[in-house]
């Protein structure tokens, strides 16, 4: 069984207890090779399971990892608020892991990242910005000029959202796809949590896990960033439904507030 695709990578559930990924680019497969060398060190480091992939074909790329069972959260159930708690407690274990280790098992480097970031700024600038009405274009070139000022100091996830926390409906029982994960701002990883998710849910991460000021503002900046990529990607895929709603989310972003304050 082929699970729904993801931009990067194919997974596939083989015999009811495996999962099966293969790289959809080059630049994928560099990711999940890092992921394969990364989590075995990294589990036992954090409070709920994650995957832990191993290289099971070389030539074409695949990993393979247990299973790990639950279904994607529905932030605005009954057990909504002790899940956001366990899950803001999962983030402070995982932002606590000293990072120069972290990068020596495995992690994408600070430096790197960095480019990788930048890198990316520089095509919104040049692709989506100009796709945008005349009006919101200040402001949108005032958030990429605050998203150049990010730190990259500490282990994230680099794409949280709740496709990616399983719970069992009143428990979480893992956090998955761990391929973005590099030495970043941890704001990245409480963008969704505190400004996508319904607010008891927002307000339980907030209460376990304590962000700071700086951290609930980058973590807007990160949350406004994010159908930035939706455009990216449907110009990079010939897309236009995605290009269309990426931009409704761009517009909807710039002028939205934060859940969780």
């Amino acid at each position: 069984m082929e699970f729904s695709g993801g931009w990067d990578s194919r997974a596939v559930l083989v015999d009811g207890h495996w999962v099966e990924r293969s790289p959809r680019s080059p630049e994928a497969a560099g990711s999940l090779r890092r992921e394969a060398v990364l989590m075995p060190w990294l589990a036992p480091r954090l409070p709920l399971p994650v995957p832990v992939p191993e290289i099971v074909g070389a030539d074409p790329l695949v990993v393979r990892h247990e299973l790990v069972p639950g279904e994607p959260l529905d932030e605005s159930g009954e057990a909504s608020e002790s899940i956001g708690r366990l899950l803001g407690l999962f983030l402070r274990a995982l932002h606590g892991v000293p990072v120069d280790e972290a990068v020596r098992h495995g992690l994408q480097p600070a430096a790197e990242a960095r480019r990788e970031h930048e890198d990316l700024l520089d095509r919104f600038r040049a692709e989506v910005v100009p796709l945008l009405p005349a009006d919101y274009r200040t402001a949108a070139s005032a958030l990429l000029a605050t998203a150049s000022g990010l730190p990259f100091d500490t282990v994230v996830h680099g794409d949280l959202g709740p496709e990616h926390v399983l719970t069992d409906g009143a428990s979480p029982t893992g956090v998955i796809d761990f391929g973005d994960a590099h030495a970043g701002d941890p704001a990245i990883d409480l963008a969704w949590a505190l400004n996508g998710a319904a607010p008891p849910f927002a307000r339980a991460v907030a209460a376990a896990y304590r962000p700071s000021g700086g951290d609930l503002d980058r973590a807007l900046t990160w949350h406004r960033l994010g159908p930035w990529h939706e455009v990216l990607h449907g110009i990079d895929t010939g897309t236009p439904a995605y290009v269309r709603s990426g931009l409704d989310g761009v517009l909807g972003r710039l002028t939205g507030g934060c859940a969780a304050s």
